[in-house]
């Protein structure tokens, strides 16, 4: 089979630096998604379960959204189903932030899901058509690095402009991503290796014989669960402690200036490092952060365990494209790369429904102590299942 095409190959830093600015930009405009819990309880006087159900509809509709975009990004290619997913994001969150009714609220919310993660396996899919696992680990980092300095920038200006009203968060949103559209337009090139439509394999054989992908892809489903009470729960448990709205915008600005700071050293320090031991014990902090919540009430006391759970983001973000990157077919890259970002948008659906519930019907404390004995859970679990992630890592697994 071809590899990637030598147009882009000359032009890699170009390539990535394109991308850092496309996830730079939509995500310093993300507004929508980081404050809609917030926006459904208080503009719309939802009651937090029901505002959970919303939340989980936009994860289900991630979840499509997803493997749609890592089909359509070995089908049509990256930069397409890229621009398709910017455009057709800023016009669903137009629709959300209109929305009046229940059921219109729902079914915007469930279209904003379906559009708004297209790029992103497209994205990383053009980052893992790169030559070279080193190359490769570095480029998810400092995508990784430019997310989260746009997730700082989203984080404080939206705690800031909450004040003025939610609809004006949802439009700011929709413009920062028809701008990410017009840098993938102005600047990304397509690096989908050239093959002609005989030798591409239809995706859905392969997975269900990959059973090491699937056993993969359910362990970071449940990370990503645990993972999305900071968007849910979190919101909820500190204004249930009497804390302002603009303080979890300042507390998640928090995530974002540690990561920015540390991740770029953790790039470094974790390159040689056992990938699995790392995500092992990144897993049992974020866990461990999380149920820091059941002592913790202060806004002081907030941020401290943000930054536990914060310190295990790092080590999941430097090695988690690598790891499917690893386990990919090279016809299949987007596929797979596709079904790597499903078990965040699985995630995105699962967490803030079960944490919602747990959290209405058991209390914050029996929410926090769950997360805690998920992330020792995750940590056993990946252990097991390390050997045989090595030996398919010791050649690039997708070419077996």
């Amino acid at each position: 089979m071809t590899s990637t095409l030598s147009r882009p190959r000359l032009r890699l830093p170009g390539l990535i630096g394109a991308l850092a600015t496309v996830h730079f930009v939509s995500r310093a405009g993300g507004f929508a998604q980081t404050f809609l819990v917030l926006y459904l309880t208080q503009d719309r006087q939802l009651s937090p379960a029901t505002a959970g159900a919303v939340a989980a509809a936009v994860g289900a509709g991630t979840a499509g959204s997803l493997l749609l975009g890592g089909w359509l990004s070995d089908r049509i290619g990256r930069r397409h189903t890229m621009l398709a997913g910017f455009l057709g994001t800023a016009f669903a969150l137009v629709a959300l932030g209109s929305a009046d009714t229940l059921p219109a609220i729902v079914a915007s919310a469930v279209g904003v899901g379906l559009v708004s993660e297209l790029a992103r396996p497209a994205g990383t899919a053009s980052v893992a058509d790169l030559p070279g696992a080193r190359e490769r680990m570095r480029a998810f980092g400092l995508l990784f690095w430019a997310t989260n300095l746009g997730f700082s920038v989203s984080a404080i200006m939206g705690g800031v402009l909450v004040r003025y009203g939610y609809g004006l968060l949802f439009w700011l949103n929709a413009a920062a991503s028809a701008g990410a559209a017009l840098v993938v337009w102005l600047r990304v090139p397509e690096t989908r290796p050239a093959a002609s439509g005989a030798s591409r394999r239809a995706l859905l054989p392969v997975v269900l014989h990959d059973r090491l992908l699937i056993t993969t892809a359910l362990i970071f489903v449940a990370y990503f669960s645990l993972f999305f009470q900071a968007f849910s729960t979190l919101p909820l448990a500190m204004t249930a402690d009497g804390l302002p709205s603009a303080m979890y915008g300042t507390i998640l600005a928090v995530n974002g200036v540690v990561i920015l700071i540390a991740q770029p050293l953790a790039v470094r320090l974790l390159a040689g490092r056992d990938k699995y031991v790392v995500l092992g014990a990144s897993m049992l902090l974020v866990g461990l952060g999380f149920g820091l919540g059941a002592v913790v009430h202060g806004g002081v006391g907030y941020a401290g365990a943000v930054l536990v759970w914060t310190a295990g983001e790092v080590g999941i973000a430097v090695m988690f494209g690598a790891i499917f990157a690893d386990l990919a077919p090279a016809d299949l890259r987007g596929g797979y790369m596709g079904i790597a970002a499903t078990t965040w948008g699985v995630g995105g659906a699962l967490g803030p429904l079960l944490g919602t519930a747990v959290l209405e019907r058991a209390g914050a404390t029996a929410l926090w102590l769950g997360c805690a004995a998920v992330g020792v859970a995750l940590f056993a679990v990946l252990r097991a299942a390390a050997p045989a992630l090595r030996v398919r890592a010791s050649v690039r697994g997708g070419d077996l």
